[in-house]
């Protein structure tokens, strides 16, 4: 009871942060909201039975503070107007998209993500993936410019989402390469409007959270013990492969919406370039995606026939609404944009 009270304390105080950067109107205002996630966040990523946990709080620590100083110095250095010829530059305004990718974890700044979700527990995944990208998103759309640096940054996150995540065998570490891939389309989505990453980031969280629960409720943690669990009732393998392959963007599934969206933007806006890289790099998430739903339902272990008597969980009715959601959800907005 002690240790649910503390998280309730932890989780809302770090929401109250999230909300206290984002409705501010000073920068010193942005900085103690994030403090005050980051402050939060920590004593939820600890625990006392698994150090290898608290290692990843450590890191994770190390790595926003980092990001909250440099955040700092160059607002500092914009209040002083320090060397005028860094105006020209965009420098400041570099500093400051760099921090805010740092905190997030999109590439070339994303090293830490993988190694910290690779040792912590699913719920804190999914806040991670989930929450921890509000607030640096959002204060990345108050000062976002298309340039040439916002182009780099979103097909390394791209690239790098796509290919770290082919020889990994950690499901954890499989969903935070995804997160890095989401976060190229979605820094994409931010150039052309807020209302457009809202849609997206609503969205990809309906997929996360199908997953991550699911992962959480059968206790699976490793590529393997999906091949091996053949006492896994096949439809909470579809449930899986249908909000994967959503996550992934495959064209009937509703998670390819807001990728359709953004394409036809960006190429209504002369950025046909961006786009067919981006196209290209984002089938390489959605093999290994097809590779993991794919083996989980066609292959079949006989001689380990005698597991099928561990009980598992039966599936969520919410999570089995929300996989529906994601499958139909692409036919039924389709039908109603063509009523409008």
């Amino acid at each position: 009871m002690y240790n649910n009270s503390m998280k309730l304390l932890f989780l809302s105080s770090m929401m109250m942060g999230s909300i206290l950067s984002i409705s501010s109107n000073s920068w010193l205002g942005i900085w103690m909201g994030l403090e005050i996630n980051l402050l939060s966040i920590i004593p939820m990523l600890t625990d006392n039975k698994n150090l290898m946990i608290n290692e990843s709080a450590i890191k994770y620590f190390i790595i926003q503070t980092l990001a909250s100083t440099t955040m700092l110095v160059s607002i500092l250095f914009i209040q002083m107007k320090y060397l005028m010829w860094w105006e020209k530059e965009n420098i400041p305004l570099m500093m400051i998209t760099s921090s805010m990718m740092m905190k997030m974890g999109a590439a070339p700044f994303h090293f830490w993500l993988p190694e910290v979700m690779s040792s912590t527990s699913w719920m804190n995944c999914l806040i991670l993936l989930t929450w921890q990208k509000i607030a640096p998103m959002m204060i990345l759309s108050y000062c976002i410019k298309v340039s040439n640096f916002i182009f780099l940054v979103i097909m390394m996150s791209i690239t790098i989402g796509a290919i770290g995540g082919l020889n990994q065998t950690s499901l954890r570490q499989i969903m935070a390469y995804s997160s890095i891939n989401n976060s190229g389309w979605m820094i994409s989505s931010l150039i052309i409007s807020e209302n457009m990453w809202e849609l997206y980031f609503y969205i990809y969280s309906v997929m996360n959270a199908i997953i991550v629960i699911t992962f959480k409720s059968m206790n699976l943690f490793f590529l393997n013990q999906i091949y091996l669990m053949g006492n896994m009732k096949t439809e909470i393998k579809f449930m899986v492969m249908i909000s994967l392959l959503s996550l992934g963007g495959l064209p009937p599934l509703l998670g390819f919406l807001p990728k359709w969206i953004i394409i036809q933007t960006l190429i209504s806006n002369k950025m046909t370039a961006l786009v067919l890289l981006m196209i290209m790099l984002t089938t390489i998430t959605l093999y290994y995606y097809m590779r993991i739903s794919f083996a989980a339902i066609i292959m079949s272990h006989t001689e380990n026939s005698w597991l099928t008597q561990i009980k598992t969980n039966k599936p969520k009715i919410l999570l089995s609404i929300m996989s529906m959601i994601s499958t139909l959800g692409l036919v039924c907005s389709s039908n109603l944009m063509m009523f409008y």
